[in-house]
């Protein structure tokens, strides 16, 4: 996968001097794959006033963080992840420019909780600081795709693990998948964490597809034809299995419930068979509150 970049270009709770919002470009290592404390990896930031919001300014800013980072031994970006649909245009001229692949998604977990503390003890603190909020980031609301016939699994099951049971998740034999560190969620070692399993005679096929997405997040549809429901991307979605019947509706009830109480970490994983005892693919994954 090689290192993946978050990336960040939005307007701040900041005035400047002629009343006019302050914009600010995010850039952070992702946790993908990454034992490193979040605080610890690399990050730049800077800002900008709104007559500099335009693709050439966000790559000179790329710029200035690659040769940061190369100052503190952190390896350039292979690709950039970033989830503000609204941007996506000048994100990815910017990008092009410097010759890095950049895709829409929402699994933005390390550029999140970045956000979420310069919200809480950054801004707050700086001169021209407003308590007006930024417009929504939302994308539209996607309609679910079904998946290719081919890919659809045979078997699926929901299934929990206690949180103390990913310590050594890095032993596991996964062909395709990606996680991060889980203590970053502030879970108690017996914590549930609820997931899905599918199971499929062609569940490397299955695997591979999925690898080629930006896995967000899993979900329950809970409207008048109940569905398991893939989050990809920046705006897309995929039906992953219908549910039919109450009693499959109570045990995907109960999943969110623990989703919720697990800080909206959850997994997704991909086997042959029931008894298989590796992983053609396999997603730690959390539902983020998009800041």
């Amino acid at each position: 996968m090689g290192n993946v970049w978050e990336l960040d270009f939005y307007s701040r709770p900041l005035l400047d001097e002629n009343g006019k919002k302050l914009w600010e470009v995010l850039l952070c290592e992702g946790l993908a794959d990454n034992n490193a404390a979040p605080e610890q990896v690399f990050r730049f930031s800077k800002f900008l006033p709104s007559s500099e919001v335009n693709s050439i300014s966000l790559k000179g800013a790329i710029d200035e963080a690659i040769a940061a980072a190369a100052e503190q031994g952190t390896a350039p970006p292979s690709r950039i992840r970033y989830f503000r649909y609204q941007m996506q245009n000048m994100i990815l001229r910017a990008c092009d420019e410097a010759n890095i692949p950049a895709r829409p998604s929402r699994r933005t977990v390390a550029l999140q909780r970045w956000l979420g503390d310069r919200n809480q003890t950054v801004y707050p603190q700086m001169e021209g600081y407003t308590d007006v909020p930024s417009p929504s980031v939302a994308a539209p609301p996607p309609s679910p795709q079904t998946l290719p016939d081919a890919l659809l699994g045979q078997q699926w099951a929901f299934v929990t693990l206690e949180a103390a049971a990913f310590a050594d998740l890095p032993d596991w034999e996964i062909g395709f998948g990606e996680s991060f560190p889980l203590d970053m969620a502030n879970l108690a070692p017996d914590t549930p964490i609820p997931g899905l399993l599918i199971f499929s005679p062609r569940a490397n096929a299955l695997a591979a597809w999925m690898s080629g997405l930006e896995l967000a997040y899993w979900r329950i549809e809970d409207s008048k034809t109940p569905q398991i429901i893939l989050e990809t991307g920046a705006a897309d979605s995929w039906v992953l299995a219908g549910l039919p019947g109450p009693d499959l509706l109570a045990e995907a009830q109960a999943f969110e419930s623990a989703k919720v109480k697990a800080n909206q970490v959850h997994f997704i994983g991909i086997q042959d068979n029931p008894e298989s005892e590796s992983f053609a693919g396999f997603w730690l994954l959390q539902e983020l509150s998009l800041g």
